[in-house]
Order: structure tokens, then C-alpha cells, then sequence
């Protein structure tokens, strides 16, 4: 019979529990190598360039929008606000008014229940810092970039932006009232890629237009959209030159 002292069981008990941890701890370090294996994806980046085509933009002396970000629609994402694009020349708009617009879409007479039905899919990208645009200065193809982000490549369905507040002053001084379609995001339904080590800058146009009752829809414009692309290796080629939604 062998005689064992505490000191004994005490040195084993420690010798056994640093076996286990050291085992432990390389388990646990190879299940992370491969969770990082997995999840690294190839990326490329997404510029967000905002202008403005001519509609009743003349009536303005400023125009100031505030953006705080951008959704994106994968595959198989809704928008919400399908039916909030327009026609550069906005024509039915003239006689809209503040319950309905003219594509159907409920604006500040009610609609409110529609909050609450969030678009299942989409993707919300906050900005560090609110971006202003002054759509008065961004006429005749001038452009302002908002926006520019790595992100995992893939098709995006559309881009919406989350315009927070706009502030509208006429020629004179007065105090314009400009409204968004139903209080929903404006919406581009226009198909593009973020493609490997490649620039996509994304160029959403909208305009105010002026309605019956004297108040202004800012609206997108679906044939001033446009996508390119940009090899990221600084070559300047634009791969499939300028896509316009027409």
C-alpha cells in the first residue's frame, strides 16, 4: 500500500487540471480558426453620390436635405415604397395632394399603420455623421458624395435613402413645405453589384415636384440614375461604363 500525503493529490490535481485547460484552450483555438476561415468574404466598395435634376428646382433658392443613411435591398428584400418613383417631368404630381400623391402612395393625410410594417430584408446603413446636400448647387450633372463603405459583394435590388429633414427656402424668401412620399424612404429601384476589389458609385437623382395645393414631393428620378464601375487598382476603366435606368 502506497502512502500518499494532501501535498501529493495536490500536485497531481493541478498537473491533471493543466492537461485539460491546455487541451481545452487548442480546441477552442482551432474552432476559431476555422469560424475565421469561414466567414471572410470578399469585399468591394459602394459610393453614394446624390444630385438633382430640373423639375420646379427654379423656384428654389435653397434646397437642403439631410441624410442619415442608406438601406440596401439583397435579393429577395422589399422596399416598401415601390411605387414612389417618378418621371422627370413629375406631371401627375401637379394635381396631388396631401392624401394621396398621384402613384397611390399615402403622404401626410394618413398611413401612419404603415410604420409599424417594417420591409423584411432590407439592410440599414447609419452614416457617422448626417450628410446636408443642397440640391439648388447640385444641377446640370454636378454631384455630391455622401457615402463610400466596404461592404461583402453582391446584387442589391435597390438603394433607399433615409432623408431625416429637408428645409426649403423660395426665390423671395418665403418658406417652402416639401413633403416625401408617404413619409417613406426614397427609393431607387435600380439593380446593381458590389463587385470584388472594385468602386460602384451609385448616383441617386431627385427633384422636387410642385403640386396643386402649392406645396413640393421630392421625388426620385428613375432616368437619372446611374451605376458604374471602377476597378479598384486605380486604372480609372469604368468596366461596364454608365448604366440609365430608362
Amino acid at each position: 500500500m502506497t502512502d500518499r500525503t494532501p501535498e501529493a493529490d495536490a500536485s497531481e490535481t493541478d498537473s491533471v487540471s493543466r492537461r485539460t485547460y491546455l487541451q481545452a484552450t487548442g480546441a477552442a483555438a482551432l474552432g476559431v480558426a476555422g469560424v475565421a476561415g469561414c466567414v471572410g468574404r470578399a469585399t468591394g466598395t459602394l459610393a453614394t453620390r446624390v444630385t438633382d435634376q430640373p423639375a420646379d428646382i427654379g423656384d428654389f433658392e435653397s434646397l437642403v436635405v439631410t441624410i442619415q443613411g442608406i438601406w440596401l435591398g439583397p435579393e429577395g428584400a422589399e422596399s416598401g415604397a415601390d411605387g414612389n418613383e417618378t418621371d422627370d417631368d413629375g406631371g401627375d404630381d401637379e394635381n396631388a395632394t396631401d392624401g394621396d400623391d398621384a402613384d397611390g402612395n399615402e403622404t401626410d393625410g394618413d398611413g401612419g399603420d404603415d410604420e409599424s410594417d417594417e420591409p423584411a430584408g432590407r439592410e440599414y446603413l447609419e452614416f457617422d455623421e448626417p450628410q446636408e446636400a443642397d440640391l439648388v448647387q447640385l444641377q446640370n450633372g454636378e454631384t455630391q458624395l455622401i457615402d463610400e463603405r466596404e461592404l461583402s459583394v453582391g446584387t442589391y435590388r435597390f438603394l433607399q435613402l433615409d432623408v431625416s429633414n429637408v428645409d426649403g427656402t423660395l426665390e423671395g424668401g418665403d418658406e417652402a413645405d416639401v413633403d416625401l412620399p408617404g413619409n417613406a424612404p426614397l427609393t431607387f429601384n435600380e439593380e446593381f453589384d458590389v463587385r470584388e476589389n472594385t468602386r460602384t458609385s451609385f448616383t441617386a437623382d431627385f427633384a422636387p415636384v410642385r403640386r396643386g395645393n402649392g406645396s413640393y414631393l421630392l421625388r426620385p428620378v428613375p432616368r437619372g440614375i446611374e451605376v458604374s464601375y471602377e476597378e479598384s487598382d486605380g486604372s480609372g476603366d469604368d468596366a461596364n461604363g454608365t448604366e440609365d435606368d430608362s
